[in-house]
Order: structure tokens, then C-alpha cells, then sequence
């Protein structure tokens, strides 16, 4: 799982450490750099605004075919979407502009931001809050669509190269704002999509889908939220990926961008 939820916060795991380093490399400067107060306020307040836009800035030009479809998606922050390698090359220009008057502070403040982005990569590899996937295959259940009828889930992998379970609620923000982008991705030939409601009755599932005009061809029912449980998801939404024998191939927890769905199907 790619993501923990704190209390009513649903926040992914990189970013969860990404936070902690910070703070570590926060604590770690006020002890060691010995710098001016006002100038370490002002390096680490800069650094972490040069590394998010840095950061930002590489992922969007890696996927300029994605965000050029929609380019105001470049400016949901909220959203993943940013490049380690962008961010430490914009933190290391703002280092060594904030501190070039500080010799030994620049020297450390280097140390420190190399040393906090082994220690982010080596937390993104080594999963310590868990990375294995709840369910390996796409689950012996039956669910019911919009229209009544029967829908055994393997069966979503007959004749598709990818299957895309997302599991939603019409009161989830940002299942909502992702429900456009499915629905073009369910038109991909050999992808197979389902959004399985959870929790809901059926009226105010066929309300919204209507209001807003989205189709999907599996559009499901899960009032007992078996996925959710089975999937061990900590919130909405929750979208898993399976291949053409119906093996899960990842799991995302939180709103999806056109980029990570391209980059599903691609792979």
C-alpha cells in the first residue's frame, strides 16, 4: 500500500517520508550548521519551496505528452507528480545561494540535503510502513452493477491486457474529480475498467452518474465495501491494477493523474 491514513488525512507514503526527512534535516541543521537563525529560517523555508518546484518541474517535463492534454493539472500541487532528481538539483542551487557567504554552513547544508535524499530513496525501497500488496490476484467475488446483474470479477481479465479496479463514493472529492480521466482511459482497447462504489445505495450512484454524464461499461455496486476490506484500503479512492491473467501488478491510494495512468498502460 502507497499510502497510511491519519486520522481523516489520507497522505501517500513517499510523502510521508519526504516530511520526516525534512524535519530531520531541519533538526539536524539547527545543531550542526550553526548558522544565524534568521539565515536557517530562510535557507530551509527556501529549500523546501526550491525542491517542490524543482521536483515538479522535472515530472512535468518528463510527461509534457500528459499535462500538455490538460495543462492546468501542472498547477494541482495536491497531486503526485514530482522527480527526486529535479527537486536535489534545485535544493543544491538554492544551497549554494542562500549559504555562499557561510563556507562551513554551505558545506553542510550540502551534506545534509545528499544525505536526507539517500536516506528518502533508501525509505522508498526498503518500504518500512509496508509495501506488499493485500490481494495478489483479482478476487472470486460477484458484484452486482448498476443494472442488477451479476459481474464475477476474473472475469474482467477475459480478452484485456490490463484490468483497473477503482474503488470510489459520490462524497469523496477526489474520486469525483478523477471519474472524467477513467472514463477516457476505460475507452483504451485491451484495458478493462471498473469503479466499484462502496457503501452506497443505488440511487445516489445513478443520480451522480447521470448528473455528470460518465458511462462506464462495469459500473458496480459494493454496499458491503468486500473490495475495500479485501484490498486493506486505508481510504477513497483506491485504484489497483491487474495484467490479462488478473495479477496484481500495484496499488495507488489517493486521486490518480494522467500521467500515472499513461505510465500503467505503457509499462
Amino acid at each position: 500500500m502507497n499510502a497510511i491514513a491519519l486520522g481523516p488525512l489520507l497522505i501517500s507514503l513517499p510523502r510521508l517520508y519526504a516530511i520526516g526527512c525534512a524535519l530531520l534535516v531541519l533538526l539536524a541543521a539547527r545543531y550542526l550548521l550553526r548558522l544565524p537563525s534568521s539565515t536557517l529560517q530562510r535557507w530551509f523555508t527556501g529549500l523546501v519551496i526550491a525542491w517542490l518546484i524543482g521536483a515538479r518541474i522535472a515530472h512535468i517535463t518528463l510527461h509534457l505528452e500528459s499535462y500538455s492534454a490538460d495543462p492546468l493539472d501542472a498547477l494541482k500541487m495536491w497531486q503526485p507528480g514530482y522527480h527526486v532528481i529535479g527537486g536535489l538539483l534545485a535544493g543544491l542551487l538554492w544551497t549554494a545561494f542562500a549559504l555562499r557567504k557561510y563556507l562551513a554552513g554551505l558545506v553542510g547544508g550540502t551534506v545534509l540535503l545528499l544525505g536526507a535524499s539517500g536516506v528518502w530513496l533508501a525509505l522508498i525501497s526498503l518500504a518500512p510502513l509496508g509495501s506488499n500488496f493485500a490481494v495478489s490476484q483479482l478476487p472470486e467475488l460477484s458484484l452486482e452493477n448498476i443494472d442488477g446483474d451479476e459481474v464475477y470479477l476474473p472475469a474482467l481479465a477475459d480478452n484485456s491486457d490490463r484490468v483497473i479496479v477503482n474503488l470510489w463514493a459520490t462524497w469523496c472529492p477526489p474520486c469525483r474529480r478523477e471519474m472524467p480521466l477513467l472514463e477516457e482511459v476505460a475507452q483504451h482497447e485491451g484495458v478493462t475498467l471498473a469503479v466499484v462504489n462502496q457503501g452506497e445505495d443505488l440511487l445516489p450512484i445513478v443520480r451522480y452518474l447521470d448528473a455528470q454524464d460518465l458511462h462506464f461499461t462495469h459500473a458496480l455496486r459494493d454496499p458491503g465495501q468486500r473490495l475495500m476490506a479485501l484490498f486493506e484500503a486505508p481510504g477513497l479512492p483506491t485504484t489497483v491494477l491487474f495484467d490479462g491473467q488478473g495479477n496484481t501488478l500495484d496499488i495507488h491510494v489517493g486521486e490518480l493523474t494522467r500521467a500515472h495512468l499513461e505510465r500503467w498502460l505503457e509499462d
